[in-house]
Formats: structure tokens, C-alpha cells, sequence
């Protein structure tokens, strides 16, 4: 990803705190729904942050009843525990970002807005997934939620283009799709100074992702379209993003290794099951080719003969 901006003005910058100590992990508070086949969700940001070096605050916000392959329904938490987990952690540690992913219901999103208000030079960057899962009712009231409540407040907004301009542009009738700047417009009418928008199809099989304000390209990079079909590849951009924003980069080196660290996620991924692949966020710890014919560390016969218990045994 190309880029010549440094942090801008109106992103807050993170805490004396982070930098003063580069031994403690930057905190990244999470609100997002947990995600049971560990595609996306709360377990994607877990892993996400602190694959890159942070630490994660997670905030359940409800729960998906999912595979690998799609998503069969959700189930919200109240909101007044949404905010009991969020509020109770804060007064105990120091956060340098806060992210937000999907939280299942307008009141959810009332309960993480008021958190936010309370911490607001604390960068806020909101990630929106495709809903199309969802019944369409309901996906109209979380999104104007989600525009009326929330927005305001993030420092960055986070989508697929094709999600974006069915949100923020339903009513595009140029001849051309709407580019990253005619997106990053209409969010900053909503209060949203910066967008990255990823998925934006360019030739020879590939996808651009491009970091732009309403008045310029911030920085842009293009990479190589993957011949199949991946989840959880936006939660763990954002969760990244957050995390590297949260230990002191700037946006658009935030971004750029954000980007980075994506593609080698993906170019690791493995299909754990029948349906997706999923993203590799651990790729950096898997063992090397040449790794895999080591001496073994210890003796295999010392465990000759080990048989695992069963689960039912008793105490």
C-alpha cells in the first residue's frame, strides 16, 4: 500500500503511556458477537490482536449459531451487560483503541455509544459486515442505528465496497460504481472522517483496498485476487488495524501493514471443515519445511503405551 499522510489530525493519537513502555502490549477493547466456528467474530479479534502484539479486551455482545460455511441466526445480549462488561474493565485498565464489529442490536449499539462518549480521545474504528444473512427488517434497524448512534464518534470506518455503497449509497445512479472518495463523502455527512474500503475490483484478478477522506486518496494498494472464498477476512483487517493504530502508528502505516499482514493471513488459510476457508492469523508461528525434520526434542518412547482417558471419567 502506497502512502505519504501521516496520522491525521482529527484520528486521536494514542497515550504517552504506549510508547513510554514497549514491553506492555497496547490495550484494544473489542465489542463483537463470539463466533463459535472461529471464522470471525470475537475469536477472529482475539486472535488478530494479539498475533500482532496487542492485547485484547473482548466485550460479548451476543452470540452466532454458525459454521464455517454461513450464518444460520444470532442472538444479542442484553444491553445493560454490554455495558457492565465494558464500563467494569475500564476502570481498571488503560485503552488505546476501541474497535466494534457486529453487536447484534440497536440497543447494543446505544449501550457501546455511550460507552465511547466517556473515552473520546480514544480512536474508534467500526467495521461494517455484510448483513444479506440476516431478515432485512432487522438489518434496516441496526444500520440506521448503527449511522445515527455510532458513527459520529469512529475515527475510522471499515467495509467491502460492495457493502458500502449498498449502505451509504442506495441511490447511486452514475454510470461508474461509486469510487473510494465518493464513499468516503457520503460517510463523512455521517461523521465519519476516514474509510478504508476494501474489495474494489481492478483488472487482471485483482482487488484494490484504498484509505481515502473526503477530500483525497490517503493511500491505496492493490493485491492479488485469491481463487476462493475466505470468512472473517474483515474482522480480522479491522481487528489488525485497531491494534496497530493502538501501538503508535500512524493511519497509514497502520493501515499498510494492516493490509499486509491480511494477505499473509489469507495466503496461509486453511479450511478447518466443510464450507470456507479461514484466514491463517497465526501464519508467523507455523513451523518452516525444514523445521518439520528436526529431532524430535524429547525421547517418543518415553510415551509408548499413553492412552488419553476418556471424557466421562470420574473423580
Amino acid at each position: 500500500m502506497t502512502t505519504d499522510s501521516p496520522l491525521p489530525p482529527e484520528l486521536p493519537s494514542t497515550p504517552d503511556e504506549a510508547s513510554e513502555d514497549a514491553a506492555t502490549p497496547a490495550c484494544v477493547m473489542v465489542f463483537n458477537a463470539n463466533d463459535p466456528s472461529g471464522a470471525g467474530g470475537l475469536t477472529a479479534d482475539i486472535v488478530t490482536i494479539a498475533s500482532v502484539g496487542g492485547h485484547p479486551i473482548a466485550i460479548a455482545t451476543g452470540a452466532y449459531v454458525r459454521d464455517t460455511a454461513e450464518i444460520f441466526d444470532h442472538y444479542a445480549f442484553d444491553d445493560e451487560a454490554v455495558a457492565e462488561q465494558a464500563r467494569t474493565v475500564l476502570e481498571d485498565l488503560t485503552v488505546q483503541a476501541i474497535k466494534v464489529g457486529f453487536v447484534g442490536s440497536p440497543e447494543n449499539l446505544s449501550a457501546i455509544a455511550s460507552v465511547a462518549s466517556d473515552y473520546d480521545d480514544v480512536p474508534l474504528i467500526a467495521y461494517m459486515p455484510n448483513l444479506s444473512w440476516w431478515r432485512e427488517d432487522l438489518i434496516d434497524q441496526y444500520l440506521d442505528a448503527f449511522q445515527e448512534l455510532l458513527l459520529p464518534q469512529a475515527s475510522l470506518l471499515v467495509g467491502n465496497h460492495s457493502t458500502l455503497c449498498r449502505w451509504l449509497l442506495p441511490d447511486w445512479t452514475g454510470s461508474k460504481r461509486p469510487s473510494a472518495r465518493d464513499l468516503a463523502m457520503a460517510a463523512s455527512e455521517l461523521g465519519v472522517p476516514y474509510l478504508l474500503v476494501t474489495g474494489i475490483p481492478a483488472p487482471e484478478q485483482f482487488v484494490e483496498n484504498v484509505l481515502a477522506s473526503p477530500q483525497t486518496v490517503l493511500g491505496s494498494g492493490k493485491f492479488e485476487l485469491f481463487e476462493a472464498t475466505f470468512a472473517g477476512a474483515g474482522d480480522t483487517l479491522s481487528a489488525a488495524l485497531a491494534a496497530l493504530v493502538a501501538s503508535g502508528n500512524d493511519l497509514g502505516e497502520a493501515t499498510s501493514e494492516a493490509l499486509a499482514y491480511l494477505d499473509r493471513c489469507l495466503d496461509a488459510g486453511f479450511r478447518p471443515g466443510m464450507g470456507h476457508i479461514l484466514p491463517d492469523r497465526m501464519f508467523w508461528a507455523q513451523p518452516d519445511d525444514d523445521e518439520e525434520d528436526d529431532e524430535p526434542l524429547t525421547d517418543p518412547t518415553a510415551t509408548d503405551g499413553f492412552v488419553m482417558p476418556p471424557h466421562d471419567t470420574q473423580h
